[in-house]
């Protein structure tokens, strides 16, 4: 994807990784063949992942969050949309990493959920753009409330949905597969490796249950809706598994279905590039997906929206203000919306109703 995410300030180690079977090639470089070390930025020129591009370099860094940078709730939420015929308003809900707190914070604002967290926004429609889990502290908890909100909202006449993030495919991979090898291309690397690496939570791993698995198997990698093309990751790869929406769809899931450590390693790394809609020739990329599967504009999570305006933080943990965050992020010509609001950095949770004011 061609649209920004780097490494940024203060950087936590997920996990004591000594304490993991981790391959030793994955702390000698990134990516990218620079230093592994976590601050490392992609940089511009380097901005499309080369072919032999591998994720068990920790993808993007986790932020300490200063006491100061809480979510604020409304005392009452904003009035729910009002009741219509026709299909209600359209929401999205960029990553959310665990966040639970600041999840349920932005959705009460938006008055899509009430006081008690159900669901109060009548025929609204709400689409979670992906990754729900690692990083954060509660992605189960997460992962449960979007579950249950999916049948109160279908029970008010309107819909909550949700996409397949790279995190569901990784933490898919790591509970199938575990530290068996994978051909990543760059050596030997397993999805545990990665999983630790990127973020991965011991509480999440053993609060997972079956019918949190089927789920994230069963979700859809693109959608389009009323002209907004919905994907998670800011890439063409999309491209490599159909022509149409159905079909990349279809092949994702009969992918996972056969729970092939190699094809679905495959899977993951590349819903895990970015920045493909940035820089020069990133409207070209985003016309190359619209033109392939509909709609007039696109929009995405994956890449924090600080990294893509350069926003970030100093590394010494001397600046805890957090990057600037409003909203959604649009570029490359107008046809990007990104919706990652960097929450994993302190930035914002954010949940935004489309079309955008002007």
């Amino acid at each position: 994807m061609t649209q920004g995410a780097g490494q940024g300030p203060e950087v936590e180690r997920t996990a004591t990784l000594r304490d993991f079977r981790v391959p030793a090639y994955v702390h000698e470089t990134g990516p990218y063949g620079h230093s592994a070390h976590p601050g490392d930025v992609v940089p511009p020129h380097e901005a499309a992942h080369p072919e032999g591009y591998t994720p068990t370099e920790r993808d993007l860094p986790v932020i300490k969050r200063g006491d100061t940078l809480q979510v604020t709730v409304a005392p009452a939420p904003a009035p729910a949309p009002p009741h219509t015929d026709g299909p209600g308003p359209l929401y999205v809900v960029g990553d959310v990493h665990g966040y639970l707190d600041e999840l349920v914070a932005a959705l009460r604002e938006k008055g899509l959920i009430d006081a008690a967290g159900h669901w109060s926004a009548g025929t609204a429609r709400l689409w979670f753009l992906g990754d729900f889990t690692d990083r954060g502290p509660d992605g189960i908890g997460v992962i449960d409330l979007v579950m249950r909100l999916s049948a109160e909202a279908a029970a008010a006449g309107g819909y909550c949905k949700a996409l397949m993030g790279n995190h569901e495919l990784l933490l898919l991979g790591a509970k199938r597969f575990g530290d068996t090898p994978v051909n990543s291309g760059a050596g030997t690397a397993t999805f545990q490796a990665a999983w630790l690496l990127n973020g991965g939570q011991k509480t999440d791993m053993d609060r997972l249950q079956d019918h949190h698995l089927q789920w994230m198997a069963r979700l859809d990698a693109v959608e389009e809706v009323d002209g907004y093309l919905l994907v998670h990751s800011d890439t063409t790869a999309y491209l490599d598994y159909g022509d149409s929406i159905e079909a990349v769809n279809d092949t994702v899931r009969e992918t996972l279905t056969r729970n092939d450590a190699d094809e679905c390693w495959d899977l993951f790394r590349k819903f895990t590039k970015r920045f493909s809609f940035r820089d020069e020739g990133g409207a070209d990329h985003v016309r190359s997906l619209l033109d392939t599967y509909g709609g007039t504009r696109i929009v995405h999570g994956h890449s924090p929206i600080p990294y893509l305006l350069g926003q970030v933080g100093s590394e010494d943990g001397g600046d805890d203000s957090g990057p600037v965050v409003e909203g959604p992020h649009v570029y490359a010509d107008g046809l990007a919306i990104a919706m990652d609001g960097g929450v994993t950095m302190a930035g914002k949770l954010l949940v935004q109703q489309l079309p955008l004011e002007a």
